[in-house]
């Protein structure tokens, strides 16, 4: 299950982003998992990138995961988490790589879910483990646009 929270209250792509992460999730075999995505604005994501990880800056998304994979005496919850997304800097970024606004969240939800399941990007193994979940959410929010 996908729960979006519009912050900026103007994300017109709600209901097709929480559709096509719901599609992804289930072919990640997490049908029994839910996320929160929270679309906020840059001075949002920005305090919460100097306060949790020490930067004083925006980026475009953020993952806060409930179970860490070091937490190995904890129970698996079913929420996995939050991910975090400014669509201020989705807007930029999608501008500059001369596509819609809708894809490129689509391809931050993917990397924060990717994050979420205890990925990270800091080998060139990993990096291809986020590439092919962002190309899955690609395609489908394409099939789901046409």
């Amino acid at each position: 299950m996908v729960e979006i929270l519009d912050e900026t209250r103007h994300y017109p792509h709600l209901e097709a982003l929480e559709q096509t992460l719901e599609k992804l999730m289930l072919e990640q075999k997490l049908q029994n998992r839910s996320v929160t995505v929270v679309l906020c604005d840059d001075t949002t994501i920005q305090n919460l990138n100097r306060e949790h990880r020490g930067i004083d800056k925006a980026t475009d998304v953020l993952s806060y995961p409930l179970h860490e994979p070091d937490d190995l005496d904890m129970p698996q919850v079913p929420h996995l988490g939050d991910i975090i997304i400014s669509t201020d800097t989705a807007a930029r970024q999608a501008n500059e790589r001369g596509q819609p606004l809708s894809l490129e969240v689509g391809i931050l939800a993917a990397h924060g879910l990717m994050h979420l399941l205890g990925y990270d990007h800091d080998t060139e193994e990993a990096r291809q483990v986020f590439e092919k979940a962002q190309k899955r959410m690609q395609e489908l929010i394409k099939i789901a646009e046409n």
